[in-house]
């Protein structure tokens, strides 16, 4: 392996570490905001309820795709074969694909739109998840 080579993968790594962590902290930011409005109806829950109403409740079902794109970036992170030019470029399309707010799109789409719409927090979160994908490219 040339040290080109070796250098390139070091990169990529790092790129991919730092849109895991930039993606987690949204995941983050949208939990937060989720569990808000799930309390304002229902009354306060626990942090081992909320994880039970991530797991299995509709309110908290369009964060499940957002959580397994982070699961296959530590899956590509902690692989033994090395990470492809092509697995990198699909993942970051999917990404994208996938962080397109919309009023009018999917489920996953239609909340994003909403939640940016109503928490400053998580525009700032987009934002950097943004930043990352653009250094990528």
């Amino acid at each position: 392996m040339t040290s080109n080579i070796l250098l390139q993968r070091i990169r990529q790594h790092q790129n991919l570490r730092d849109l895991r962590n930039k993606l987690l902290h949204l995941h983050r930011m949208l939990l937060d905001t989720e569990r808000i409005t799930y309390e304002q109806v229902r009354g306060r829950v626990t942090n081992a309820q909320l994880l039970q109403l991530v797991i299995d409740h509709e309110q908290f079902a369009w964060l499940h795709r957002l959580s397994e794109l982070i699961v296959q970036i530590d899956e590509m992170l902690q692989g033994d074969e090395p990470i492809s030019t092509e697995d990198v470029e699909s993942l970051i399309a999917y990404t994208c694909t996938l962080l397109t707010p919309s009023e009018t799109g999917d489920v996953f789409a239609r909340k994003y739109y909403n939640a940016l719409q109503s928490e400053p927090g998580a525009v700032m979160a987009h934002a950097e998840v943004s930043e990352v994908l653009a250094s990528i490219k």
